[in-house]
């Protein structure tokens, strides 16, 4: 429906000098991806129960209205500046209801104080920033978004104590990504376009404050490393502007995965790389997790790959 209506309307994204598809393609995925992962959200309402605290509304509310500031940049391209300004805005009335990175549980636990704000923050805006930049490969971001949400649900849930509902947030967030790669994989039919990559990396960066940092453990550092591929990108990334001399919000084709197709490596390859990086350290951060933790892992990542391939196996079949 999305596809059809972004034809209709012009939504699309042109072929360019920084762009690698050949034919216009719709740029507003995040429509879908926020309208699954929201709709999942009232069915448990409906059936079951809604489970309230300010954690929750925060985590639902700021990544809807991250959804809709990219929504708004999609369509009409707002300016860098503004954007980030904005994005700063959500993030701190999200943490205001509560998601907040308080504490560091070294040398027998520190309190952040003031500082708690500024790290939570530029959390929260570094990694919903970061799923963006990676997205510049058909279905790149969307395959590293589900490995991620994959693995702090499993470490939110086997953690002690756990964190159900940051694990469900999580499911829910892999399952609407996994129906939205079904068009995504290469050759694309549609973008998660920037609703899509804000929305997704404000849920990954806000579930690993709730569900894993929580924790008085060295579990804190653990979404640094579940985290791994948007993380090194968008780092990289900003040093090599500033280097320039340049803004580290003007785009440009020197991600990671640019490096690797100017190396010779398909879309479908550079795919398999980074996603492959993205399960091996969310497989390191489930082992230093615990045992358990790293077994439920395995099993889950291996029904995930199998349905990535059972997706991308439908999509060639249907095009012949």
């Amino acid at each position: 429906m999305v596809i059809d209506f972004s034809r209709k309307e012009g939504l699309v994204d042109l072929p360019g000098e920084r762009k690698i598809h050949t034919k216009p393609v719709s740029r507003i995925g995040g429509v879908a991806i926020w309208a699954s992962t929201m709709l999942t959200f009232l069915c448990l309402v409906f059936l079951s129960y809604y489970p309230y605290g300010s954690l929750l509304s925060g985590i639902l509310l700021g990544s809807s209205l991250m959804f809709l500031l990219g929504l708004v940049d999609d369509i009409y391209n707002l300016n860098a500046k503004f954007k980030l300004f904005i994005q700063i805005a959500i993030a701190t009335l999200v943490y205001l209801l509560g998601v907040q990175i308080s504490n560091i549980p070294f040398f027998g636990g520190v309190e952040l104080g003031f500082w708690s704000y500024p790290i939570t923050i530029l959390w929260i805006v570094g990694i919903s920033n970061a799923v963006n930049f990676i997205d510049g490969v058909d279905g790149l971001a969307g395959s590293v978004v589900t490995v991620n949400a994959i693995t702090l649900a499993i470490i939110a849930v086997t953690m002690s104590p756990s964190s159900p509902i940051s694990a469900l947030i999580g499911f829910i967030l892999a399952g609407s990504m996994l129906a939205f790669l079904t068009y995504n994989f290469n050759p694309a039919k549609i973008f998660m376009g920037d609703s899509g990559a804000l929305f997704s990396g404000f849920l990954l960066a806000t579930i690993s404050i709730t569900g894993v940092m929580k924790t008085a453990t060295i579990a804190i550092l653990l979404p640094f490393v579940v985290l791994a591929v948007p993380i090194m990108d968008i780092t990289f990334s900003s040093l090599r502007r500033i280097s320039k001399g340049k803004s580290p919000f003007v785009a440009d084709a020197e991600h990671i995965h640019h490096k690797l197709l100017h190396a010779g490596f398909s879309q479908k390859k550079t795919v398999f790389i980074l996603t492959s990086v993205a399960i091996i350290a969310g497989g390191l951060a489930a082992l230093l997790s615990g045992k358990g933790t790293i077994k439920v892992y395995l099993v889950a990542i291996c029904i995930i790959v199998l349905i990535m391939f059972a997706l991308n196996l439908i999509k060639v079949l249907t095009k012949k």
